[in-house]
């Protein structure tokens, strides 16, 4: 059968309103909805994070702690004069747009952040990634404690990161899986 591409829908007779309960499966007048449990599976820890809301995320999250903890230790051998110092080269501008960007962005993940332990991690970032901004800008001979905070802040980030990717390792309990 080949329709005209148009759905009619049947006229409600005044005054009859029960195919409209009908339809939507007869939970009670006025699209009132009983409720009741869910059966699907549900963790209270699952809700808590609002941004590191799985495992992958949170794998991926520390992944970058790690790899940005790498670059950390690296600034120790490589010292930086500062563009207010010394004459900046392109590289240094580059730089210092990378972490505007990167420290928006992760202080905009704290404001995300629903649950305390995420909040923490992602602070600790963007303070890392400030520190290294200020090391930018001013140099280590102006601001020596900047090359000290970002591996402060980044390792106390990366315990952080291995206590909530553990969190989403724990076991579930028979009581929430589902059938």
């Amino acid at each position: 059968m080949v329709g005209d591409g148009i759905t009619r829908v049947p006229q409600i007779p005044a005054g009859r309103s029960d195919s409209v309960i009908r339809i939507t499966g007869g939970r009670g007048t006025g699209h009132t909805r009983n409720w009741r449990p869910l059966e699907t599976l549900y963790s209270a820890l699952m809700n808590d994070f609002g941004v590191l809301n799985s495992r992958k995320r949170a794998v991926i999250a520390l992944i970058h702690s790690l790899v940005f903890l790498g670059i950390a230790f690296h600034g120790f051998a490589s010292p930086k004069s500062g563009i207010l110092r010394a004459p900046g080269t392109t590289g240094d501008f580059a730089l210092i747009g990378i972490y505007v960007v990167v420290a928006s962005i992760l202080a905009w993940l704290v404001t995300l952040s629903r649950c305390l332990r995420e909040r923490i991690y992602f602070a600790l970032c963007t303070t890392s990634a400030t520190f290294g901004l200020l090391r930018t800008i001013f140099g280590d001979s102006a601001l020596p404690v900047a090359q000290y905070m970002r591996v402060v802040m980044l390792s106390s980030a990366v315990a952080l990161g291995f206590l909530i990717l553990r969190a989403f390792s724990r076991p579930v309990s028979e009581e929430v899986l589902p059938e």
